[in-house]
């Protein structure tokens, strides 16, 4: 493991394909761990936490990004990693490489037995998420993402569904409560106009919409849950932007931490349909 550790730290300064593909073989080795952890908690008794933010955690997910954290030290020891439950790991400030890990996205679902959480794994470099995987450990379903490449879900190519307009759109949210008041009526102009709207998935909403079986997607989120994200939707040729249509930027670091409102987020199956989408929400 050694001398591969070493082939993989003298790699260029931008990833080229063989790279990428380390890279994600890395990636579906952190996520095997953690789903070998989430296995023994899931439906299982256990204490649940409420953090600072008052959002809940749990033994499984600390569990989970230390054996995430193990994999990926193991192979690349010179990256940093970002983990949402245990923050910045590494000397330097900055890094070229940042995981950012994700253990349980959907933490009230998997709290109450429900399979539509997610693990979620990125790979930034100078910024830029080039790998991205959203793992489903229960159902054993898993998208990547690669740049450059059509995202997978269980090594089969996937691509989104066809829809014209926001009138025969399915859309997906978490829940329009967990929404500010302006934008719960900005969603709301956008749910009118679509031809059913559907709530009670996380990550799992944007692994349904890199499949086709939805059209669009609408979230207020996090860093650690939307960069895994950003791969996995452009490799099906959709579009991932917050809510004004600008790309999602977000630079990681040693200082850095979730914002009190979160990142508006909105995924659509192509252009035109997202286009619609940031037009009918006229978030300003």
């Amino acid at each position: 493991m050694a001398s591969n550790s070493t082939q993989i730290e003298t790699i260029s300064s931008v990833p080229d394909e063989s790279e990428l593909d380390r890279f994600a073989a890395v990636t579906n080795k952190a996520a095997d761990a953690a789903g070998e952890v989430i296995r023994k908690y899931f439906r299982k008794p256990f204490d649940i936490i409420d953090k600072e933010d008052s959002t809940p955690v749990t033994i499984a997910d600390r569990e989970m990004e230390e054996a995430m954290v193990s994999v990926i030290q193991e192979c690349f020891p010179s990256h940093a990693i970002l983990g949402e439950e245990s923050g910045w790991r590494c000397k330097e400030e900055f890094a070229d490489y940042v995981w950012v890990l994700d253990p349980i996205d959907g933490t009230e679902s998997f709290i109450t037995g429900k399979p539509l959480f997610g693990t979620l794994i990125a790979l930034l470099h100078k910024g830029k998420p080039v790998v991205g995987i959203i793992d489903q450990p229960i159902l054993r379903e898993r998208w990547i993402g690669i740049s450059g490449k059509r995202t997978t879900l269980n090594g089969e190519e996937v691509s989104t569904r066809n829809c014209e307009t926001l009138l025969h759109a399915y859309l997906y949210t978490t829940s329009p409560h967990h929404f500010s008041e302006d934008a719960e009526v900005a969603f709301a102009r956008v749910g009118f106009k679509a031809k059913a709207q559907l709530y009670g998935c996380d990550c799992y909403a944007y692994a349904l919409l890199a499949s086709g079986s939805i059209n669009k997607v609408a979230f207020i989120l996090q860093p650690f849950d939307f960069l895994a994200l950003i791969p996995v939707v452009e490799g099906t040729r959709g579009v991932i932007t917050n809510w004004k249509g600008h790309r999602l930027q977000w630079e990681p670091a040693s200082h850095s931490c979730p914002t009190a409102e979160g990142f508006t987020v909105l995924a659509a199956r192509d252009k035109e349909l997202h286009q619609q989408a940031v037009d009918a929400l006229q978030w300003t």
